[in-house]
């Protein structure tokens, strides 16, 4: 079997069918090495056609020179190596031979009608008169009358050659010519040998950029290559993996967002889980107490089936209730759960007062009456009181007192709000809800009583903050209601 292959039957998922693409970092090292490589190319090309332009400007600016120089010793008509005058056409051409110093790829020689060519005696790298298509070429010019510039190609080299008739005064002596050339091909050769160097050096600095490159590349993409590993350990049951966040740039940005995913992802599985968990505690009881009612109950008396009918109602109706509690939980980790404004705690005790009359047959009181404006949810607030009273209801006897309260501690910095009841404890009805110490009712007052920041602070204190609690006592004889004005938290009765 193939390195790599999956085993028969199994089906190669995204991360097997580009496990062995072609990388980021490969990708990113070839687009900056590619980049680089234009980069050298068109600076080298450009420099390569301006380097040529300037050895063809240079051959031309050196062969006019020439021809100026041989109509100025023509015009002198005195021969500066005898100190006599020319006589003929072919003197002027053997003493700008003798003169001319070539330079290197230059050679010169003199033409003359139906002989062969003037020669020069000095050291000359180019010798013309061995290349018999180049005279073939430049005869027809020397009996002109004018210097001619032109471009010679011979199978031998490219030449650059200047032309330049000579006549004798008033036509006496036999027309001759002075023949400039530059092997062009040969300039040019040194021109290409500079930008093979060029080359040579920039395919160098290539390599060494694609070695440095790669090391860099690999430094900026550890990011993303820890990114990968920790989306690789992350699990349904083990979200807890985060990714080092260094430096202020795009890619620490990136670290940023996707921890920020991840916590919403944690919490998000956290808050399945606890849902789960909240299913399968608060859904069991009744399950249970209503398969064995039916299963003791007796089919054939009417009374035990209609008894067993009701309290299945009953616990149907509770289940529906707790289905609405759970739709509830699942929403208390949303930051829009607990939407806290400006409240009067003391009003608030006196609507909660007012609404848990109706939970049963108690004497529901006011105990303490904090006077403060907090920051709470009002109705999260009220929602868990009102849980604590219904609790507070089902262990209690009818005709027990049961007491609402807040208070502000005396550091000004927590507010309480609490129930209390004294009376004959009893068993819970099986219509009542979960008792106040299930995950349900926890959560609810986690939630719904957050600590907040209380308008009306104390000189330099912090603001106070408001909590909900749950207090429930045994009676005892002798407990007195407390003042209104009391702005303590809720001790037990004594």
């Amino acid at each position: 079997m193939a390195r790599g292959a999956p085993e028969d039957g199994a089906v190669a998922g995204p991360a097997d069918r580009h496990r062995f693409g072609i990388t980021v970092r490969t990708r990113m090292l070839a687009a900056f090495l590619g980049l680089s490589a234009l980069a050298l190319l068109l600076a080298g090309g450009a420099a390569w056609l301006l380097q040529r332009g300037q050895v063809d400007a240079r051959i031309d600016e050196s062969l006019e020179r020439s021809a100026v120089e041989l109509r100025t010793l023509g015009e002198s008509g005195v021969n500066p190596v005898s100190g006599e005058p020319f006589t003929a056409p072919e003197d002027l051409v053997v003493a700008a031979i003798q003169l001319v110093v070539p330079a290197r790829n230059e050679g010169i020689i003199g033409l003359r009608a139906g002989r062969a060519p003037l020669v020069s005696q000095q050291d000359v790298q180019v010798h013309l008169e061995d290349d018999a298509e180049l005279l073939a070429a430049v005869a027809p010019y020397a009996d002109g009358a004018t210097p001619v510039l032109r471009s010679v190609a011979t199978s031998t080299a490219e030449y650059r050659v200047l032309v330049a008739p000579v006549a004798g005064a008033a036509g006496t002596g036999e027309p001759a010519a002075l023949v400039l050339a530059y092997d062009r091909t040969a300039e040019q050769a040194e021109v290409a040998r500079v930008f093979g160097t060029y080359a040579l050096v920039a395919l160098g600095a290539l390599v060494l950029t694609g070695v440095v490159g790669r090391v860099v590349a690999g430094r900026l993409l550890r990011p993303i290559r820890v990114l990968a590993r920790t989306a690789r350990r992350i699990t349904d049951t083990d979200l807890s993996a985060r990714i080092p966040v260094t430096g202020n740039d795009d890619l620490s940005d990136l670290s940023r967002t996707v921890n920020g995913m991840l916590d919403r992802l944690e919490g998000s599985f956290e808050s399945q889980r606890r849902l789960l968990d909240d299913v399968g505690h608060e859904l069991r009881t009744p399950l249970t107490v209503v398969r064995g009612h039916l299963e003791l109950m007796d089919p054939a008396d009417p009374s035990d089936a209609r008894e067993t009918r009701d309290l299945a109602l009953d616990e149907l109706d509770r289940m529906h209730r707790l289905v609405d509690d759970l739709v509830t939980l699942a929403t208390v980790g949303r930051p829009d759960f607990v939407r806290p404004s400006p409240t009067d705690v003391g009003r608030l005790t006196d609507d909660v007062h007012d609404k848990v009359r109706t939970l049963g047959d108690r004497r529901w009181r006011v105990d303490a009456r904090a006077e403060v404006v907090a920051d709470v949810d009002a109705q999260r607030v009220t929602q868990a009181l009102l849980q604590l009273a219904a609790n507070a209801v089902k262990f209690s006897s009818p005709g027990s007192v049961v007491a609402l309260g807040s208070a502000v501690s005396d550091d000004a910095r927590d507010c309480a709000c609490g129930c209390a009841t004294r009376g004959s404890a009893s068993r819970p009805t099986r219509s009542s809800g979960s008792s106040s110490g299930s995950p349900r009712l926890r959560r609810r007052r986690a939630a719904s009583a957050p600590r907040a920041q209380v308008s009306a602070s104390r000189s330099s204190a912090r603001s106070p903050t408001a909590t909900a609690a749950a207090r429930w006592w045994p009676p005892r004889p002798g407990w007195a209601r407390r003042s209104r004005s009391t702005s303590r938290s809720l001790p037990p009765p004594s």
